[in-house]
């Protein structure tokens, strides 16, 4: 009884040093220590968080926009853009030529292929391209480092393209050139001056400040 009755203070003094964890607070008996380790994880998701935004590569994801004239699903047409070597190459000058076009994308890789949009009547260029590599990866530098830069004294947009079909160089405006182009209201000297639908109405408009 000796024994067991000297050994309890021995216990005591044991489980007061002894840092209990509980309900995500660390105890440390001895000097009163406490640290509050609940808001640890919070911590640890949101640094997680700013390393993926860091590592992330955004540049080179899948844009919002689908061809409408796609043949296919919208699966299909994702599987394929995932899988793409050929960009959509817009906002060009009509006067840009397919070597500029290539001395540009030729420096994120090997270019295999350069299609000149077309205005499906007059047969002239009409502000837009595909430009398609070898391979996946020079694709994507071209997404990283071409796009948003300066042709020609313009901001050129790429984005991936599900793979050129014959047919597809030739614009889908009712006038023969691209869309964008029938209802813009500004003048743009490099791509036509003002859009078909301006250009309709400004006669009008002449004729009746007389």
């Amino acid at each position: 009884m000796r024994r067991l009755a000297h050994s309890l203070p021995e216990i005591h003094k044991k489980k007061k040093k002894t840092a209990l964890v509980s309900s995500g607070r660390l105890f440390g008996a001895h000097h009163g220590l406490s640290m509050d380790l609940s808001g640890a994880s919070e911590k640890s998701k949101a640094m997680a968080a700013k390393l993926n935004a860091l590592t992330s590569d955004s540049y080179i994801d899948i844009s919002q926009y689908r061809d409408q004239h796609f043949k296919g699903n919208r699966y299909e047409q994702e599987k394929l853009l995932k899988q793409s070597n050929t960009l959509y190459v817009g906002n060009l000058s009509f006067y840009t030529t397919e070597e500029q076009v290539h001395e540009l994308f030729g420096k994120c890789g090997d270019v295999k292929r350069i299609i000149i949009g077309l205005d499906k009547i007059k047969k002239t260029a009409c502000g837009f391209c595909f430009v398609e590599y070898y391979n996946r990866n020079d694709a994507e530098n071209a997404m990283r480092f071409v796009n948003g830069t300066r042709l020609d004294d313009r901001i050129i947009r790429t984005d991936w393209d599900a793979g050129f079909k014959e047919g597809r160089q030739y614009g889908r405006g009712k006038s023969g050139g691209q869309v964008r182009d029938e209802y813009r209201q500004d003048y743009d000297p490099a791509r036509g001056g003002y859009g078909k639908l301006a250009q309709q109405q400004r006669p009008t408009e002449a004729r009746n400040t007389f």
